[in-house]
């Protein structure tokens, strides 16, 4: 069961948020630099009642902390961006931490359904972003989303106005339609 943040009513919202839960993994690395390595491995359909970063169990080379809840939003504007995630074999939520360099070592940067703003969180420099299989529960709710919301948009190619290169510019000029720019001669003969 997904817990719900906002109040439903009978209009379907064109904003949604919900909360999950995030669980993280610290492995022991390999590299001759660092001892160990963060990363996101698992999205909780709901955010369970204990305390962030509690151990959720060690093995000799990881251990997994719960890391804690995170708010996905949901927003109309982006259900096209649902659509392309759904094409995908296994839909996925991206979830991004960054290290703190202090006690506890990571904290929650977010969690999103949309694929671009997942991207996005991989161009901040450090952060680490995993996509990560979308739970069933979640999966449902999006999908829900989507149907109430998406509309389909045709694309209609721009049309651009003919120029002539030999005329000089004949195109509009900015903000003003019909209105012609004038070549600019570099003192040369006038015309």
């Amino acid at each position: 069961m997904v817990q719900d943040i906002q109040t439903t009513t009978e209009k379907p919202e064109t904003i949604v948020r919900f909360m999950v839960g995030v669980v993280v993994e610290r492995r022991v690395s390999s590299s001759p630099w660092v001892d160990h390595v963060w990363a996101p491995v698992q999205v909780l359909p709901d955010a369970p009642d204990i305390a962030p970063f509690t151990s959720l169990g060690k093995e000799p080379d990881r251990e997994r902390f719960y890391l804690g809840a995170a708010e996905v939003t949901l927003f109309k504007s982006d259900t096209s961006h649902f659509a392309d995630n759904f094409l995908s074999v296994t839909p996925q939520l991206w979830v991004a931490i960054r290290p703190t360099g202090i006690d506890p070592a990571v904290e929650l940067v977010g969690v999103t359904a949309d694929p671009h703003e997942g991207e996005g969180y991989g161009e901040q420099i450090g952060d680490i972003v995993e996509p990560l299989p979308m739970p069933v529960e979640i999966a449902a709710r999006v999908a829900a989303f989507f149907q109430a919301h998406h509309v389909e948009h045709e694309f209609v190619k721009r049309k651009r106005h003919a120029t002539d290169p030999r005329k000089g510019h004949d195109r509009p000029a900015s903000g003003l339609r019909g209105s012609t720019v004038k070549p600019v001669h570099d003192g040369g003969d006038p015309e």
